[in-house]
């Protein structure tokens, strides 16, 4: 019997069985579970604990506290929902709120529109880009209270700048201070001044993510740039302008810092409380009055208002760029 042997083809090597995993112990188990399953929490945890020391907590006292009356004495006694009640058929209230809601829609619609203006101009090249974008920034770094104080004196009434330019062409000097709609108007004013380039900044990080080849292929279409604005940018613009609305939306109902500068560091609001926001009314009755309970029910229900606007403003954006 003949045995034939291919001298050309090599021979393979026999493949060694697979080796079983060794066994591992109960501490590298553990270790295991903890490297896998336990340290993201670990890693995230200080600001859930933050977030619950100094959010949830503070919420949840602010409720209990709205359900009590307290007085100067220091007597508290339950009043269940005496304190919101109340505040519904208070007048100083709704004319706070009648105030906030008045100068967050005089401030607020005008500085998202600058702001996105602004961004489409800061996206194109300019000679000292860079510095023209710094320079945007400059009103937010600016303190406060310098703010007012240049603010107080253009919208003064004797000597005031703008007061001397509406001189100029005939109209009567107006005491910005004393009568609800121009107190208004300074207020908002230097409310766009602080925030418009802040809002600006973040549309110009937003613009700069569109891809290119967008524009390129609409203006091969023959489209404008006044179209590929409003059909490209404003709809691929979507998400950051929700967040910037409702950034905004926060922010100009809680107002507080400018209109209490403006009247020189008083929660009243004005003679009349003609510019009195409702977080200026919850400082007023917690720090002046030493009513905590009513200031606590205000704050609460400031709350509540916060979230209806901020549902209505993401709704409209929403629909911006045909989405339903």
């Amino acid at each position: 019997m003949s045995l034939h042997v291919d001298a050309g083809t090599p021979r393979r090597a026999p493949v060694p069985p697979p080796r079983r995993n060794a066994r591992r112990g109960p501490g590298r188990t553990l270790l295991s579970w903890l490297d896998l399953k336990a340290a993201p929490y670990l890693l995230i945890s200080p600001y859930y604990l933050l977030f619950l020391l100094f959010g949830i907590f503070p919420l949840a006292f602010t409720l209990w506290y709205s359900l009590y009356d307290y007085d100067l004495a220091g007597t508290v006694t339950w009043t269940g929902l005496g304190n919101y009640t109340a505040l519904l058929t208070d007048s100083a209230f709704w004319n706070a709120v009648v105030n906030t809601l008045g100068m967050f829609a005089i401030a607020t619609v005008p500085q998202i529109l600058l702001a996105l203006l602004l961004a489409n101009a800061l996206n194109k090249r300019i000679r000292g880009r860079l510095f023209v974008r710094l320079g945007v920034l400059l009103p937010l770094v600016t303190s406060v209270v310098a703010v007012a104080v240049v603010f107080t004196q253009l919208y003064g009434r004797d000597w005031g700048l703008v007061n001397w330019i509406l001189g100029s062409v005939g109209v009567d000097p107006i005491d910005w201070k004393a009568e609800r709609l121009p107190s208004w108007l300074a207020i908002s004013t230097m409310i766009d001044w602080r925030w418009t380039g802040y809002n600006a900044i973040i549309f110009l990080a937003a613009m700069q993510t569109i891809p290119k080849d967008l524009y390129e292929a609409a203006a091969i279409d023959g489209a404008s740039r006044r179209r590929q604005f409003w059909q490209i940018t404003i709809p691929m613009l979507r998400p950051t302008m929700i967040f910037v609305v409702l950034n905004s939306t926060i922010g100009g109902l809680t107002l507080f810092a400018e209109p209490t500068t403006f009247y020189g560091g008083n929660v009243h609001g004005g003679s009349n409380s003609q510019f009195q926001t409702v977080s200026m009314f919850i400082v007023e009755q917690g720090f002046r009055e030493f009513d905590y309970g009513y200031a606590a029910g205000a704050a609460w229900l400031l709350f509540l208002m916060i979230l209806i606007g901020s549902l209505i403003n993401f709704l409209l954006i929403r629909r911006i760029g045909g989405n339903k």
